[in-house]
C-alpha cells in the first residue's frame, strides 16, 4: 500500500518532464496511477470486505512511529472516489486543459500527488499516518486553487482553504494526541474497538473528540467553516470536481465515518454531528437557490450534500447500522453526480464562454448529449429512482423513521427540508443551464469534443449502473455498517414498498419542484439572508491582524531587557506552573557527581550576579561566555 501512495507522489515529481513535451499527455499519463490504484482495490475487494488488509511499515521504530494501512469496506467506497474518479477526470483535463495552458504543467503534477495523499488518508490505520496525509491534502489543495498566484481573487481563496484546514487541522492534532494517550494505541482500529467496549471515556477523551470533530468540520466545510469552498471555485474546473466534490471535502466526512462506530453512542459525539450537519445541510441548499455562477451554485450544494453525510456516517442512535448503509450509498452517489455536473459545467464553459445562468439559453438542443447526462446526474442528486441517490436517500430516511422518538424525528424532518432544497436547486442547476428562457437569444455554441463529454457520461452512467445494481452497493456498506453491534436485517433496495420514507421522497421532489416554480420570489428571500459566513471570516482575520499588530506594537520594542523579560514570563507562566502542579520533585539526588563541580558552579553564580550589574555591553557578554563555558 505504502508503495502505490510513494508511486504516485513520485511520478507526480517525474511529470514536469512529460509535460515539457505534451501538456496534455501529461495528464493521460497522471491517469495511469489512479486507474491501477482503482484495479488494486478492488481485486482485494473480498478480503477487504471480510475484514480488512493491513500493511505496516517501520518509520522511526525507536520512537514507535509505523506507517499503518488498512484496506476495509469504508476505504475501498472511498478508492472508488479518489482514484476512480480521479483517473476519469483526468482524462477530461487531456480535452479542458490547451496545448499551450500555463497551468497545465502545475496541474497535471499536482492532481495526481493529491491523488497520492488521498491515497494515503484513507487507507491509513494509524491516527498520525492519518494526519500526515490530511495536511498534504491540504496543502495541495491551496496550491491548486492559487495556481500560478497572479490573479488577487486565486491568492485569496487558496489562502482562505489553506487557513481554515489548516487551522482545523491543528485542532485535529492535539485531539489525535489525547485520544492515542487515552487509548493507549494510535492504531485507529483498536482506538474503534476500545471506544465500542466503552474503555474510552473521561475528559481527555471527551476533549479529543470535540478537537476531531472540529478537524473534520473544517475539512468538510461546515457550518461555520463552509464559506472557504465556494470561495474555491476560482479554481479550474477539473479541480473543483475531483477536490471539491469527488474526494478532498469527503476526508472530514471520512474521518467522522471512521471513528463513529467507537463513539455515535456519546453525546459529545453525535449531539454536535447532528446540529451542524443539518445546519449545514440546510443553509447550503438554501444559498444554492441564489447562486447565478453554475459553479457556486454547485459549490453551495455540494456544502448542503455533505452536510447530509455528516449526518448519516457520524450520527450512529439505535438503527446505525441503517444509517451506515444510506451514508456509503450517498458517498459513492455524490461523488457520481456532482463531479459528472461540475464537468458538464466546463463543457458549458468552454463551449459558451460563460457560467452564468442568467445568459445561458437553448443549450438542451444545442448540446443534447451533455444536456441528457446532466440530467441524469442531477436525478440522482434530486433522489429520482432507479438511480443510486434515491436509493440511499430512502434508506436514510428509513433509519432515522424507524428509530423514533424525538431525536429520529428531528432528524428525519431536518432531512427532508434538506432533501426539498436539494430538489429546488437541482432544478435551478438543469433549468439555468439548459432551458430556453423568454426574451433571450440561444447562445452561440462552440461544439465541445468527446473528452469534454465522455468522461461526465462515464459517471453518470455509473450512478444509474449502481443505482440498479444496488446489491453490489449493499455489501459494500453491510461491511462497513457490520460495525456497529445493532442488525437490523435492513438492506439497500430500489422498492421496499410503500411507507413513509417514500412518502418522504415524494415530498422532497414535489416541494423542491415548487420552490422552483417560485424561483423569483425565493431569489429575493435568500439573496436577503441576514447572516454571512464569508463576512464572519474576513472580521475574523482582520481581527486577527489587529490584535497582532497591538501585540508586536507593546513587545517588539527594541528593549534586549523586555525580550528576556517576556521569555521569562511566558516559560514561568506555562511550562513552569505546569511542571510544578504536575511533577514530582526528585529525592536521592546527590549535590555534585565531580567535586570540580563546586567551583564551577561558585564561578557560574558570581558571573551571573556580575553580568546582571554590568554596565556595559562587552563586560556583559564576556560574562555571559564565562557561564556558557562553566555550564558546558
Amino acid at each position: 500500500m505504502l508503495a502505490l501512495v510513494v508511486a504516485h507522489l513520485v511520478v507526480a515529481a517525474l511529470l514536469p518532464l512529460v509535460s515539457a513535451r505534451n501538456r496534455r499527455a501529461a495528464f493521460a499519463v497522471a491517469a495511469v496511477l489512479p486507474a491501477a490504484t482503482l484495479l488494486w482495490a478492488l481485486a482485494e475487494a473480498g478480503p477487504a470486505l471480510a475484514g480488512g488488509v493491513t500493511a505496516t511499515t517501520a518509520w522511526a521504530p525507536t520512537l514507535g512511529l509505523m506507517l499503518s494501512f488498512r484496506l476495509d469496506a469504508l476505504a475501498l467506497a472511498m478508492i472508488v472516489l479518489a482514484s476512480g474518479l480521479g483517473a476519469v477526470i483526468l482524462v477530461y483535463c487531456v480535452g479542458y486543459f490547451g496545448s499551450d495552458s500555463s497551468e497545465a504543467p502545475r496541474s497535471a503534477a499536482l492532481l495526481l500527488a493529491f491523488a497520492g495523499a488521498m491515497l494515503g488518508l484513507v487507507l491509513a490505520d494509524d491516527l498520525l499516518t492519518l494526519y500526515v496525509f490530511w495536511e498534504l491534502t491540504s496543502i495541495a489543495s491551496f496550491l491548486l486553487v492559487g495556481q500560478g498566484g497572479e490573479q488577487g481573487e486565486e491568492r485569496r481563496a487558496a489562502v482562505q482553504a489553506l487557513l481554515v484546514t489548516v487551522f482545523g487541522g491543528l485542532a485535529m492534532l492535539l485531539g489525535f494526541v489525547l485520544l492515542g494517550e487515552a487509548a493507549g494505541t494510535y492504531r485507529i482500529s483498536e482506538i474503534v474497538d476500545a471506544g465500542q467496549a466503552g474503555s474510552l471515556h473521561g475528559g481527555a477523551v471527551t476533549a479529543a473528540l470535540l478537537l476531531i470533530l472540529l478537524g473534520a468540520f473544517t475539512k468538510s466545510a461546515q457550518l461555520p467553516f463552509h464559506p472557504w469552498l465556494p470561495a474555491a471555485m476560482v479554481a479550474p474546473t477539473p479541480v473543483s470536481a475531483y477536490l471539491h466534490a469527488a474526494s478532498m471535502v469527503k476526508a472530514g466526512v471520512y474521518l467522522v465515518a471512521r471513528l463513529a462506530p467507537g463513539f455515535s453512542d456519546q453525546a459529545v459525539w453525535w449531539v454536535p454531528v447532528v446540529v451542524v450537519g443539518l445546519g449545514t445541510m440546510i443553509v447550503g441548499g438554501w444559498r444554492a437557490l441564489s447562486a447565478t455562477d453554475l459553479k457556486q451554485l454547485l459549490a453551495f450544494g455540494t456544502v448542503s450534500q455533505l452536510g447530509f453525510l455528516t449526518v448519516l456516517l457520524g450520527s450512529g442512535g439505535p438503527l446505525g447500522e441503517i444509517s451506515a448503509l444510506a451514508g456509503i450509498a450517498l458517498l459513492l452517489a455524490h461523488g457520481l453526480f456532482k463531479a459528472p455536473l461540475f464537468m458538464a459545467v466546463g463543457t458549458i464553459d468552454h463551449a459558451t464562454g460563460t457560467r452564468d445562468l442568467r445568459k445561458l439559453s437553448g443549450l438542451r438542443t444545442a448540446l443534447p448529449g451533455t444536456a441528457v447526462a446532466a440530467a441524469l446526474a442531477v436525478a440522482s442528486m434530486a433522489g429520482i429512482p432507479p438511480l443510486l441517490g434515491f436509493v440511499g436517500k430512502e434508506a436514510a430516511f428509513e433509519g432515522f423513521l424507524d428509530e423514533g422518538g424525538l431525536r429520529g424525528w428531528i432528524v428525519a424532518l431536518g432531512l427532508l427540508l434538506g432533501s426539498v432544497l436539494t430538489a429546488a436547486y437541482s432544478a435551478r442547476f438543469l433549468w439555468g443551464a439548459f432551458a430556453r428562457k423568454p426574451g433571450l437569444e440561444p447562445t452561440q455554441v462552440h461544439r465541445p469534443g468527446a473528452l469534454l463529454t465522455v468522461p461526465v457520461w462515464i459517471c453518470s452512467i455509473a450512478g444509474l449502473a449502481l443505482g440498479i445494481a444496488y446489491p453490489v452497493v449493499d455489501a459494500l456498506g453491510a461491511s462497513y455498517a457490520a460495525e456497529y453491534p445493532d442488525e437490523s436485517g435492513y438492506h439497500l433496495a430500489i422498492w421496499h414498498g410503500l411507507g413513509l420514507p417514500l412518502l418522504f421522497t415524494a415530498v422532497a421532489i414535489a416541494g423542491g419542484l415548487l420552490l422552483h416554480a417560485q424561483r423569483a420570489r425565493v431569489l429575493a428571500l435568500s439573496s436577503r439572508s441576514p447572516l454571512d459566513a464569508q463576512r464572519g471570516y474576513e472580521l475574523t482575520i482582520a481581527a486577527i491582524a489587529r490584535l497582532a499588530l497591538t501585540v508586536t506594537g507593546r513587545l517588539q520594542v527594541g528593549s534586549l531587557p523586555a525580550y528576556l523579560a517576556t521569555i521569562l514570563v511566558a516559560f514561568v507562566l506555562l511550562p513552569g506552573v505546569a511542571t510544578i502542579l504536575g511533577g514530582a520533585w526528585p529525592g536521592g539526588q546527590p549535590i555534585y557527581h565531580s567535586f570540580t563541580q563546586v567551583p564551577l558552579a561558585i564561578v557560574v553564580v558570581i558571573a551571573a550576579l556580575a553580568a546582571v550589574r554590568a554596565r556595559r555591553r562587552l563586560t556583559a557578554v564576556l560574562l555571559v561566555g564565562v557561564i556558557g563555558y562553566g555550564v558546558g
